[in-house]
């Protein structure tokens, strides 16, 4: 089954084809570095003829408001209609744990916006939530450095190895579109790794609460995709439900 990656060159993307071609699929990597824009549609009949599926991991190279908007919706409407034409018959996209409950941020907005044009298009879709990634915590620290305090909101974090993230969307790549909406599975809970572990330097973590933190700290149950491991020891528990006390929650589907 031929499987467009778009954003294929990228950190999730790049492993998500190798996965995917070790599963026996004909994986194709579609990127700017290809040849294929989804913001002006360059490339993209070519890379999607005869294609089954269409994997969308791309992310915007500008988190400013307008900028971040204009990225997904304009390439979401782009890869969609010309997935339409191609025929193609599951359209996969990456998005974020939390989405709905972040929108004071314009990056969240932009999300949202995508995943909103999935839902209204005619191609049948699974869309897939995935916590942070352990791969950016170094980044998050440096970002959140004032002088030499690392200052963090007061909540735990589950974050999700790469590898692992590229497991669930290939899992979900290779089976039928889901085509229902799913917010369940929210849980920041009981994965012990803080923001700033592991870091090899001499910042110090502070803490900084901020009217948007609220939505790490809320806890409904529901059913979540589960990560195998992370670099830090965390591993699936299977499900979760609203009386349970749930560990290690990493990914959750909400197609």
């Amino acid at each position: 089954m031929k499987i467009v990656v778009i954003g294929g060159s990228g950190l999730i993307g790049s492993k998500l084809v190798v996965t995917l071609r070790e599963h026996g699929q004909e994986a194709v990597a579609a990127s700017p570095k290809s040849g294929v824009n989804t913001l002006t549609g360059e490339g993209l009949a070519e890379a999607l003829k005869g294609a089954s599926v269409a994997v969308d991991v791309t992310n915007s190279p500008s988190w400013e408001d307008a900028a971040v908007m204009n990225f997904f919706e304009t390439s979401t409407r782009n890869l969609l209609a010309y997935e339409a034409g191609a025929g193609v018959g599951h359209h996969v996209a990456l998005s974020v744990v939390g989405t709905e409950r972040l929108l004071a941020s314009g990056f969240f907005r932009a999300k949202m916006a995508q995943e909103n044009l999935i839902k209204a298009s005619s191609t049948p879709y699974s869309i897939i939530r995935a916590t942070q990634f352990f791969e950016f915590v170094k980044g998050i620290a440096d970002f959140s450095t004032d002088g030499n305090t690392v200052r963090l909101p007061s909540a735990l974090i589950q974050p999700m190895a790469a590898d692992d993230v590229a497991s669930a969307v290939a899992r979900i790549a290779m089976g039928s579109p889901v085509n229902s909406h799913s917010n369940e599975g929210f849980i920041y809970d009981d994965c012990k790794t803080s923001l700033n572990a592991g870091l090899s330097d001499v910042r110090r973590s502070g803490t900084q609460r901020r009217e948007s933190d609220a939505a790490l700290l809320e806890r409904p149950g529901g059913l979540s995709w589960q990560g195998r491991s992370d670099d830090h020891g965390c591993v699936s528990t299977g499900r979760v439900g609203p009386n349970t006390s749930p560990q290690r929650t990493c990914v959750c589907l909400c197609a």
